[in-house]
């Protein structure tokens, strides 16, 4: 979760300070290491479980202060967001039915979690992308008041210039641009932790580098954002671009992202890690914090908070985690590639594939570093988060896999004599490894589950707010039954009852598909649009899409009635019959307040405008379509 007590630096005295502090830590975690104060020859594993929270209609609900404000459980906190949340379960010995503890014990705390959503009227979901998150749940009143969020805000919304600028193409293509760091909200994912010793542990994160593709690829759930069919695990590329602090205009410099995979394999030790990260990111937040070698001398293990705070301010998607064990140090491997969901069981099985081949590769290689390329896992990690396991990657063994056949024919068997080595429960290696294959074979993975159940919901007409509200209704109740996402049937359409719009926004009905014109363009074009499309109104925007006019069925047939009884036979442009600066909202506008704009300028459509430019459309055919089913619902309640 990371440090809360922390500062924004005011003054450039403030960041020498504290940079001397995180150097001051290295010098310290160099001496432990040279000296063996590491705990080893001991493996543990550890999770932590982000989710999101949701109304009655499945959309994000702000609601994380009253849910922890019912209980005092330690293990359930705080994330980024007002309707994020995090439960951080024990850690276990990596022995037995560790895994098989894991999946019991986050059951029994999803469900504590469930119950106390459920006494303010909300429900808890898991998907690396809520596919119902609207922009307006972004807005910073929505961003938990904590000093860490608002130092991260204001120095990385700082570093970009006040604005982020998203681009992500996938099936879709997603241009969008926002004022603060709540994008990061978007993304939920299961993070797993691996202790290994400080011996192996350049052999063990080298390891975890090379396979993050292929666990990656196996357990994508993130293909969906604001509707838009982007990556398959979407969550690389957004994280990425939501905490850049790089300048655009620096393009022949070579720069890493704060949010990176690494620039090389590790060759020696952990320290490699911490110092590139120190190096490369400036400080963004400070403390004060303890001499670490006066704790020494005192006979305890320093915290080395300095060093910490700052490696929680620089995202490795393979992340060094320096901890205390009881009277010892340790470091560990932090997975941060996992999405959330499908299910629990679906993230365990996760889990235990990644660590399974981080211990079964280890044992099969002294050394992957000459095998590969290093920007070759660069590049699988890549394509992995783009195409999921319709990806091909190289391998160690000089071969391009499809890495589908990979996992299924290879890897996962590789996973399971590192399970079955390090004496793990046979029923556990079974079930666990069994669904990975299982899910790798059939290749459905909780992505692709999303874009199938879409593309049958879009076959059968309906809207793209209804296709989403239908998807997370059946995400979230699939998920109560616990079946592993893979033995999914695909969402069906089915309208949950509204009964009432309040609390909805004009973004959760307006069409985004939208077929413009520009002024100067042919009149008679807009006819013939009309009349292909079946539309009743066209919208005029300039070059920069920003809205200049609206076009409706009866203003062109009148326009064209009167020119044809005048005998006007030249070409007439749009800018002669559109009304100019039409009235309209913005995405974030309540649902009633446009209704009652609507009546109030007896108007059959609003164009919806976003920070200048035109986004959608919303029309009197949309209300009156709400307006059945609402009347439907009300009829079948009586």
């Amino acid at each position: 979760m990371g440090q809360h007590d922390v500062n924004k630096p005011v003054h450039a005295s403030e960041v020498r300070r504290f940079t001397r502090q995180i150097m001051n830590d290295m010098r310290a975690l160099e001496f432990m290491l040279s000296e063996g104060m590491f705990e080893s020859g001991i493996h543990r594993v550890g999770a932590e479980q982000e989710l999101f929270l949701i109304d009655k209609r499945h959309h994000p609900a702000a609601l994380a202060e009253k849910v922890l404000a019912l209980t005092d459980n330690p293990r359930l906190v705080n994330e980024l967001t007002r309707f994020n949340l995090e439960i951080n379960l024990d850690p276990y010995e990596f022995e037995g039915t560790c895994f098989s503890d894991m999946e019991r014990d986050l059951n029994v705390l999803l469900a504590e979690t469930r119950a106390l959503a459920e006494q303010v009227d909300a429900d808890i979901a898991m998907a690396g992308i809520l596919p119902t998150i609207h922009a307006w749940d972004l807005r910073i009143e929505n961003m938990v008041d904590k000093p860490r969020y608002h130092a991260l805000n204001d120095t990385i919304m700082a570093l970009k210039g006040g604005t982020a600028q998203y681009h992500i193409r996938g099936t879709d293509e997603l241009f969008f641009h926002h004022d603060n760091i709540m994008m990061e909200g978007c993304n939920t994912s299961f993070q797993v932790h691996f202790q290994v010793s400080p011996e192996d542990f350049a052999h063990c994160y080298n390891i975890a580098q090379l396979v993050a593709a292929p666990v990656l690829a196996a357990s994508a759930n993130s293909p969906v954002l604001f509707g838009k069919r982007l990556w398959r695990e979407t969550r690389i590329a957004l994280f990425q671009q939501a905490v850049d602090t790089r300048s655009s205009n620096m393009y022949l410099r070579e720069m890493s992202p704060r949010v990176h995979f690494g620039s090389d394999w590790v060759n020696e030790s952990v320290l490699e890690v911490f110092r590139e990260d120190i190096a490369r990111f400036r400080v963004i937040m400070t403390s004060e914090h303890e001499d670490p070698f006066e704790e020494i001398r005192e006979g305890r293990i320093p915290k080395l908070g300095a060093l910490q705070l700052h490696n929680g301010t620089v995202y490795r998607w393979n992340r060094a985690c320096y901890g205390i064990s009881g009277d010892k140090a340790h470091l560990r491997i932090e997975n941060r590639l996992l999405p959330s969901g499908p299910t629990p069981v679906d993230e365990v099985a996760n889990a235990a594939f990644w660590i399974g081949l981080l211990v079964g590769l280890k044992r099969q290689h002294a050394d992957i570093r000459p095998l590969l390329d290093f920007d070759e896992a660069k590049s699988n990690f890549i394509a992995a988060a783009r195409q999921g396991l319709a990806s091909e990657i190289n391998w160690i063994d000089g071969r391009r896999w499809p890495v589908a056949d990979l996992i299924a024919e290879r890897l996962v068997d590789v996973a399971r004599g590192g399970l079955e080595e390090s004496g793990l429960s046979q029923p556990d290696i079974d079930k666990y490894m069994g669904i990975v294959r299982d899910r790798v074979v059939s290749r459905k993975t909780g992505a692709q589950w999303q874009l199938l159940s879409l593309a049958k919901m879009k076959r059968e007409g309906s809207t793209r707010a209804e296709r989403l509200d239908a998807l997370v209704t059946s995400m979230v109740a699939l998920q109560k039954e616990g079946k592993p996402g893979h033995t999914w049937k695909l969402a069906e359409l089915v309208r949950y009852p509204r009964r009432s719009i309040q609390g909805t926004r004009v973004e959760h009905f307006m069409s985004t598909d939208l077929f413009t014109v520009r002024q100067d363009e042919l009149v008679d074009f807009v006819a013939v649009l009309m009349n292909w499309q079946r539309i009743r109104h066209v919208l005029v925007e300039d070059d920069q899409h920003r809205l200049v006019g609206i076009v409706t069925n009866h203003s062109l047939l009148r326009a064209l009635a009167e020119n044809k009884a005048a005998g006007v036979t030249e070409d007439i442009p749009v800018s002669d019959i559109m009304k100019r600066d039409p009235v309209s909202v913005t995405p974030e506008t309540a649902t009633i307040d446009a209704i009652r704009l609507m009546r109030e300028r007896q108007v059959g459509a609003l164009p919806v405008v976003h920070q200048g430019q035109l986004v959608g459309i919303i029309t009197e055919t949309d209300f009156n379509r709400l307006a059945a089913q609402l009347f439907e619902e009300d009829e079948a309640g009586e």
